[in-house]
């Protein structure tokens, strides 16, 4: 008989596992963590991510008292040690949805107040560097990232640094802007969110270091979805793109502000297929079973059904 990991929980199996602990996100609250193409609802964080909360704040407890076990033996107090969750998964699937989400349900628990979120899109390589490199054409690819800038940074937060800094990427300009920088100081959670946390060596042979994001984080989380939601949600954010963000006169994107959604539609649909799709398939969903949790959406971004590690 083969040995299931996981521990699968439907929605209300999952619902059911809450506690009675209360709801302090308002309306307002919900529609600001919103992403561009979601439609987010009280109930829908009432019923997945703060069960979802609890859960990783048991973890959480566990693993303040056992930092307080080995620095009693060792003799050495005071030194603080951040938490740190991944949330990986494709491309328009809601990652930074579920980050905002946990971020502000998270920094309401008890003795978490301090939680920090930094997506990797900020330790992508320039435009200039990639478009010298040829990879353009595969920015969100392993390839794409510094990849030792990206471990240096996990590496100094979970070593207690008091300071640490995390380059900021703009999607307006989509490049990463080298004159500004957030400044990380010993958070109690951070929460690292990207296409690319959960990746190592076997992913991508140009690694040639032997440590990796994943060696540092404490509770990984992958959201997924059915290759037709994904397609269908990217395209739908494409679309809303060429009436908002794309209209800005310094978007990278600026050109697309004045197609028809019919062209813009079919010029989604190749970008989807020829990168984000190749790159899904064979860099990001290979990592989904290394997550401690994996969120599966269904349509709308309503969560049908949630694995636990066990």
């Amino acid at each position: 008989m083969e040995t299931i990991p996981y521990w699968y929980f439907n929605r209300a199996q999952w619902t059911a596992c809450r506690d009675s602990i209360p709801m302090t996100l308002s309306e307002k609250d919900i529609t600001r963590l919103q992403g561009v193409n979601e439609d987010l609802s009280i109930k829908e964080v009432e019923e997945i991510y703060l069960p979802l909360a609890q859960l990783i704040s048991y973890y959480i407890n566990a693993y303040v008292q056992r930092q307080i076990t080995v620095t009693n033996f060792l003799g050495r107090f005071g030194q603080k040690v951040p938490y740190i969750i991944s949330i990986a998964g494709s491309v328009a699937v809601g990652k930074s949805t579920t980050a905002r989400v946990l971020q502000a349900l998270l920094s309401q628990w008890p003795k978490h107040q301090y939680v920090e979120l930094v997506t990797t899109d900020g330790f992508l390589y320039s435009n200039a560097v990639l478009t010298e490199r040829g990879l353009m054409q595969q920015k969100g690819f392993p390839l794409s990232y510094d990849i030792s800038r990206l471990i240096q940074f996990v590496s100094d937060i979970k070593a207690g640094s008091y300071q640490v800094t995390a380059p900021i990427y703009s999607h307006i300009m989509y490049d990463v802007i080298p004159a500004w920088s957030k400044i990380i100081q010993q958070p109690n959670i951070l929460i690292l969110e990207g296409l690319n946390v959960l990746q190592n060596h076997t992913d991508n042979h140009c690694y040639a270091h032997q440590v990796f994001v994943s060696d540092f984080v404490d509770f990984a989380i992958y959201v997924d979805a059915s290759d037709d939601l994904l397609q269908n949600w990217y395209i739908s954010r494409f679309l809303k793109f060429c009436n908002t963000s794309f209209i800005h006169p310094n978007s990278f994107f600026h050109h697309y502000a004045k197609l028809s959604d019919t062209e813009a539609t079919n010029i989604a649909r190749n970008i989807w297929y020829t990168i984000n799709y190749q790159n899904l398939k064979a860099h990001i969903l290979p990592t989904r079973e290394r997550a401690h949790l994996i969120i599966t959406k269904t349509s709308n971004h309503a969560v049908a059904s949630i694995k636990l590690r066990k």
